[in-house]
């Protein structure tokens, strides 16, 4: 399972809080409203059945009292209906009289001469049944419906849930506004790092307004200086390294020269070994000069306007190849912004790689993805194993089948330096297998078309 990133889990986190606490909040709300709804009903309505009661009282207080005419006077409007126990029978305002409505315990309490209030669910409504004990065993009941309070009470809820999502939904606004405003030193961090990891060891982090954050640049600032003195110090190494080493293998490879040349005048055993010292000093030679186009390959991409098709097609006939090998797919543009040393070393060490390791090439093929320049070599060669595609772009390796065919004298620089002048670029470098058998060694280089 994918994790989430930070300016998420943040604004997740922001969204979850503010949900939480307005939930929380409205909880509380709907409950204290509830409550204080509910009692003052209870009041307002015992109130009213006391009222009430003491009139049904006057009126049966005469010699022959109608009853139902007693209830028909009260001003009980719509909410609430009277009913009255006398002498052992029930009278409402109806000839219907719910006396089933009343519970038996609260009755009984009625009966004893205590006043009583319960809620009840009558119909499907919730009523608030209130009881007044009367003179002469008489009890007398007043329901009082409470739809309209349970009505008040879902729009209640109603209104506070869509308040605690518009919190919610405002808490995960803010969280993605502070997290982007707070990010946004990570995010110069982050450019300023891929413009290093391309070679621009010249790119530094803006002195920070933030107090908190001035010690993050000055620190990434002198890392980057560190860092750029180290590689330089290493490049030069190899470089003056490698120069030094040019003169002996210039008088050496002149030696060998002669000495090769006169392998008609030496026994089969010298003329052997004279022949083995000559390529051994060619294979150092060509190390030599891949050390030293190595050392060169952490400076930054020097770009100019490159005929790639042309480029492509000349590299091709200087190493003996077809230039019909190189292809530029339709619709693309031959004028890319790049550094011509670089592309074009990038070109002889593909082919050389697929002369060597991969039974020749088959296809170079050009094309352009957005701004990105593609360059794509094919050969018929064996393939990259899976396993080895990640690290054969390391130095000093080749592949398990690259190591398997004899007679090369590759010096396992050759896709070093390719990767390298890929990042050089921005891009990279990546091998796939080709459809139909073999290796496609491909190398994109971004902003080509600038």
């Amino acid at each position: 399972m994918r994790r989430l990133g930070l300016r998420a889990r943040v604004t997740t986190g922001f969204a979850v809080g503010a949900a939480l606490l307005s939930s929380s909040m409205a909880l509380i709300s709907y409950d204290l409203t509830r409550r204080s709804l509910l009692d003052e009903r209870e009041r307002t309505a015992v109130r009213a059945a006391y009222f009430d009661a003491a009139v049904v009282s006057t009126g049966l207080d005469t010699d022959d009292p109608d009853v139902v005419e007693v209830l028909r006077s009260l001003d009980t409007g719509s909410t609430r209906r009277p009913l009255l126990f006398l002498g052992g029978s029930w009278y409402g305002r109806s000839a219907e009289t719910a006396a089933t409505s009343v519970p038996e315990a609260l009755q009984e309490r009625v009966r004893a001469g205590q006043p009583g209030v319960q809620r009840v669910r009558l119909a499907g409504q919730s009523t608030l049944l209130v009881g007044v004990p009367l003179p002469d065993g008489a009890s007398y009941y007043e329901l009082t419906s409470l739809r309209e309070l349970e009505d008040t009470f879902q729009v209640l809820a109603l209104a506070l849930t869509a308040v605690a999502i518009m919190v919610a939904g405002s808490g995960a606004a803010f969280g993605w506004y502070a997290t982007r405003h707070s990010l946004r030193p990570l995010t110069a961090v982050a450019d300023a790092a891929e413009r290093i990891a391309a070679g621009d060891f010249t790119t530094r982090l803006a002195p920070a307004t933030d107090p908190d954050l001035t010690r993050l640049s000055t620190s990434f600032n002198d890392m980057v200086d560190q860092l750029a003195r180290r590689i330089e110090r290493d490049r030069r190494f190899a470089a003056d390294v490698s120069h030094e080493l040019r003169s002996p293998l210039q008088t050496l490879s002149a030696a060998a020269s002669v000495l090769t040349s006169r392998r008609g005048h030496h026994d089969e055993r010298t003329a052997t070994a004279a022949g083995l010292v000559a390529e051994e000093i060619g294979r150092f030679q060509q190390l030599v000069n891949d050390l030293l186009e190595l050392a060169r390959t952490d400076q930054p991409a020097q770009r100019e306007s490159v005929d790639i098709w042309s480029l492509a097609r000349e590299v091709c006939r200087s190493r003996g190849l077809p230039d019909s090998l190189v292809r530029l797919e339709p619709g693309t543009s031959a004028d890319w912004r790049v550094d011509r040393r670089r592309t074009e070393q990038v070109l002889v060490n593909l082919l050389e790689n697929a002369v060597r390791y991969g039974a020749g090439p088959v296809e170079v093929r050009l094309s352009v993805a957005g701004a990105t320049g593609v360059i794509e070599v094919d050969d018929a060669g064996p393939g990259v194993p899976v396993a080895d595609r990640a690290a054969i772009f390391d130095r000093f390796v080749r592949s398990r089948a690259a190591r398997a065919r004899a007679g090369t004298d590759g010096t396992g620089l050759g896709l070093a330096i390719v990767a390298q002048h890929a990042a050089a670029h921005g891009g990279r470098a990546t091998v796939t297998d080709r459809p139909g058998g073999g290796a496609r060694f491909r190398v994109e280089l971004p902003r080509s078309l600038e």
